[in-house]
């Protein structure tokens, strides 16, 4: 009977999350780990079917890098990066849309419709949906995101589906350019007015001092947020979903969370709990956070804001 009743417990703290974000939008970054185990694929599609069904409208958004560094090598193509990005060939564009469009989309939206006829796949250069110019020759055909077109995204939600995306960018010239999957679901995001974006990846969250595990920021201020990225206070691999978060805050969404996709239903726990996991960066006109008690913590010149405590995650 205890066990049920820790259930039964469960259930009723998820129920004002639910509430509150019933009919909301939520875009999720999908990569890392998270991606290519299936086992956690189908934990990952699980999780974003249930928030489907409690009313909440989940979109996608994923890369596949390793999937394209190891094709490539299939086919004795130079894998190449150069400013954390992928030096991408007109050759090396085409292997890219084939893994993101051809197989990791489809592999993503198989997981999901596993439970019913919920997915649809897209690219980026769908329906015109993102376009793109390229950003430097040096890159090839890595693209800055020019323009959003969310159209079809709100017709495939307003019917009921959940888009998956793969980022694929259309360009004036007729041709894809291959974008940064982070920054296109921070703009992404933004141009949904979504609620909140999420960032799926292989760490816990942002760390004041990464070598330090227990020094994980639970809350962090939009304002803090910028100061940490102005100070040069980022581990490299968190610069862009950092960048993305303060993307998306600054477009008008409310809340940008980073969280280590290879923790089993993580994202449930983070949605539809009190307590919460990983990081959430917040809007400074969010006030939603109630009875929270903010401590200042100085790293390195910059000011942390954290939040402790159960209350932290609390629904006004």
């Amino acid at each position: 009977m205890e066990q049920f009743l820790h259930k039964a417990e469960t259930l009723t703290e998820a129920l004002p999350w639910i509430k509150q974000m019933w009919g909301k939008t939520v875009v999720i970054k999908y990569g890392g780990a998270a991606m290519t185990d299936p086992a956690l694929r189908e934990s990952v599609a699980s999780d974003i079917v249930l928030m489907k069904l409690v009313g909440i409208n989940p979109v996608i958004v994923h890369g596949g890098g390793p999937e394209i560094s190891k094709y490539m090598e299939r086919l004795d193509m130079p894998v190449e990066f150069y400013d954390g990005l992928r030096v991408t060939s007109d050759e090396a564009m085409e292997i890219v849309k084939m893994v993101l469009v051809g197989k990791v989309n489809k592999e993503l939206v198989a997981s999901i419709n596993t439970h019913g006829r919920l997915a649809v796949g897209i690219a980026g250069d769908d329906a015109n949906l993102i376009k793109a110019t390229q950003k430097s020759e040096r890159l090839g055909r890595v693209g800055e995101v020019t323009d959003i077109d969310t159209t079809v995204v709100h017709k495939l939600i307003e019917d009921g589906f959940i888009p998956v995306i793969a980022t694929v960018a259309a360009g004036d010239d007729g041709g894809s350019f291959n974008i940064n999957a982070d920054l296109v679901a921070g703009e992404l995001a933004a141009a949904l007015d979504a609620d909140k974006v999420i960032f799926l990846t292989d760490v816990d969250g942002l760390y004041a001092d990464f070598d330090d595990k227990t020094s994980l920021i639970s809350t962090l201020a939009l304002g803090d947020a910028e100061e940490m990225i102005v100070a040069d206070l980022l581990a490299s691999g968190m610069i862009p979903k950092v960048g993305a978060c303060v993307h998306a805050l600054r477009g008008g969404v409310w809340r940008a969370h980073i969280l280590n996709g290879t923790v089993s239903h993580s994202l449930l726990l983070e949605v539809f709990t009190d307590q919460g996991v990983g990081t959430m960066l917040v809007h400074p006109d969010d006030h939603r956070i109630t009875g929270a008690e903010f401590e200042e913590v100085t790293t390195s010149g910059a000011t942390v804001a954290v939040v402790n405590g159960i209350s932290s995650r609390g629904v006004s």
